[in-house]
């Protein structure tokens, strides 16, 4: 699978290792940055690779910065995207299983090499279970919808 990633310039390091990590587990990483930079902006490459999903280029994709706060919050901005910042593989599981997260993102200031390599790996082998978990999904379409005043009283879930 096909999987984009991209960092600032805090998470560098941690983005060329969980690149490797992905294709050891059989997928292609296809990176937005940053990689030499001095200093980037989070939130331009993750509305950058947030669009990218939105649009449907990419089923999953990762972004890490200092506290991976920053490119969740960004990515979460964008409608239909559902970032989870997830530092331990229970709620990598879970943002997957429960909530059909499409991004993952974890700060290269919190965790290690190791273990954003078992949340990838967790995350990467979850799959959305539907049953009560798509219906709260759907509510959470509907709201952002609402909030963006383009449901005109039509309920989505």
């Amino acid at each position: 699978m096909d999987i984009a990633i991209g960092c600032d310039d805090a998470a560098i390091e941690l983005k060329e290792i969980i690149q490797e990590h992905l294709k050891s587990l059989g997928h292609n990483p296809v990176d937005f940055g940053c990689s030499d930079c001095d200093n980037v902006d989070y939130p331009d490459v993750a509305y950058k690779v947030a669009k990218e999903v939105q649009k449907g280029r990419f089923e999953r994709a990762i972004l890490i910065c200092g506290t991976g706060l920053g490119v969740a919050i960004t990515a979460n901005k964008v409608k239909g995207v559902r970032a989870a910042v997830c530092h331990d593989t229970y709620s990598a599981e879970r943002a997957r299983k429960s909530n059909n997260a499409q991004i993952l993102t974890f700060g290269s200031r919190v965790i290690g090499p190791e273990l954003a390599k078992s949340i990838v790996s967790v995350w990467m082998t979850s799959e959305f279970q539907g049953g009560n978990s798509a219906r709260k999904v759907d509510k959470i379409a509907h709201y952002e919808s609402e909030e963006l005043g383009e449901t005109n009283g039509q309920k989505t879930y």
